[in-house]
């Protein structure tokens, strides 16, 4: 089939001429695999603040997300995966280290500032690529890192063979690439300048080391991160036309969150369309993520969940999640178990063939990816953290969870509050204090509390520092 047709068949995800594009026909059909198959390529692509309900396989009807539908299509969607904080520097801890993000030092969003940083990435953490690196796999990261902005808490100095991103979070503009007026954009540990939009540039900068790195004798990890959805709402005019040419009576906030979220997965199209063209999707498996749920006041959709991001209800936690490995997780597959971001960890261990023995908390899932999906325990027990400034005074909030009982709280200063999920998704209806879950639950998130409480997350002092 012509590369013309191959790009039309995006439109048809989940169809069966479609799945043939993705990986051969025969690939497709098959779901299983051993460990002595040939080491997957990992590609690993982080959004920012993508809400549970804002993609067309997700259900949304206002926009229009053919590529992460592709992949969607193409492998395993996950329908109760949970981010391990409602904001961006806990998750991504959680992801590459298969800890608790407050077991690392991440407990909050790490800054520029002293005054405003929650979080510094423990000196003893091990993460994905160093694991990696071990079984021979070349490690990149490309896009956002949000882990530290100086030494030794830089991504070359974590286990990553090439960087190509930005430091920092947010930007406080998509074009100029500044936060609080620093330049944060690196190409290794050198500070570089570019043009144009953030999103396209880390497309354009995954592009060109997959052009550089695919076919190569040695398996590679890509983790590639984007900064969008995340606020501001920039998106590119063109992109922001189109929308408002299909959907005139969508409101303004609404149609430039769409746009933005459209223009994403057009650039995550093209490092598809490269890894397919590139002739080692076979060879590849892709996990698609967000870091936490959508942000409510602009204009994300979290679906069917209450609340949003920095919130410890399902609208803050429930993301999207897929995997695709042609030949080895089954087409149009969808998993109902709960899944959390470090879990990801140990799976993509299991898929590499790379053993560690330090203590993680994370629980492969690898197993199901093959379609040997069993039910969880449904005892598994499961916390959410986030410390903040702000009007939270530096302290911390949280949210536990074991089976369909889960106990909250959305600030430092309100009272915990129990739901059961099954009886009321929508947490609307909080049950009494003196339930024998809530004691439950408080206990064991007492026990958390106190487990974490030996992990440093601010960095020592500089002489020039200290009073």
């Amino acid at each position: 089939m012509s590369d013309i047709s191959r790009r039309n068949f995006v439109k048809a995800a989940g169809s069966a001429a479609f799945l043939g594009q993705f990986g051969s026909v025969a690939a497709a059909q098959a779901n299983r695999w051993n460990k002595k198959d040939k080491k997957p390529n990992i590609v690993v692509i982080i959004v920012d603040d993508l809400g549970y309900g804002d993609l067309s396989c997700y259900g949304a009807k206002d926009l229009q997300t053919p590529n992460i539908d592709r992949l969607a299509g193409a492998g395993m969607r996950f329908d109760n995966f949970y981010a391990n904080s409602p904001v961006c520097s806990p998750t991504r801890a959680a992801l590459l280290t298969g800890r608790y993000p407050d077991m690392v030092g991440v407990p909050g969003v790490i800054r520029t500032y002293r005054e405003m940083n929650w979080g510094y990435l423990d000196k003893n953490a091990v993460l994905l690529p160093q694991v990696l690196k071990k079984q021979g796999y070349k490690t990149a990261i490309v896009g956002k890192w949000h882990l530290g902005l100086e030494s030794p808490n830089t991504p070359n100095e974590r286990g990553f063979d090439h960087f190509h991103g930005f430091l920092d979070g947010m930007m406080d503009d998509y074009y100029d690439h500044l936060r609080f007026g620093f330049n944060y954009l690196r190409l290794n540990d050198k500070e570089i300048k570019a043009e144009g939009h953030a999103t396209d540039l880390f497309t354009d900068w995954a592009v060109d080391y997959l052009d550089k790195t695919a076919g190569g004798n040695d398996p590679f990890f890509l983790y590639l991160a984007y900064t969008a959805p995340h606020t501001p709402i920039q998106p590119p005019q063109q992109w922001l036309d189109r929308v408002r040419k299909r959907v005139p009576s969508m409101p303004e906030k609404r149609a430039k969150l769409a746009a933005l979220i459209e223009h994403m997965d057009d650039g995550i199209g093209k490092v598809i369309d490269k890894i397919e063209d590139s002739g080692i999707s076979d060879d590849t498996l892709i996990i698609f993520v967000s870091d936490n749920g959508g942000q409510l006041n602009v204009g994300a959709n979290n679906g069917r969940t209450a609340g949003g991001k920095q919130d410890m209800n399902e609208g803050g936690i429930k993301v999207p999640m897929c995997a695709v490995w042609p030949g080895k997780i089954k087409p149009q597959s969808v998993n109902n178990n709960i899944g959390i971001t470090m879990d990801l960890f140990p799976t993509l261990c299991e898929a590499a063939g790379a053993e560690f023995v330090h203590e993680i908390d994370g629980e492969s899932f690898f197993a199901e990816l093959s379609g040997n999906t069993v039910k969880k325990d449904s005892d598994r027990l499961l916390f959410w953290v986030r410390r903040e400034g702000n009007q939270h005074g530096g302290q911390v909030y949280y949210a536990v969870r074991r089976g369909d009982w889960k106990l909250l709280q959305n600030t430092p200063f309100e009272p915990l509050r129990l739901y059961n999920l099954k009886d009321d998704p929508m947490e609307k209806n909080p049950l009494d204090s003196s339930h024998p879950m809530y004691k439950k639950l408080f206990e064991a998130l007492k026990l958390h509390v106190n487990q974490t409480g030996a992990v440093p997350w601010q960095r020592p002092l500089k002489q020039e520092e200290q009073i």
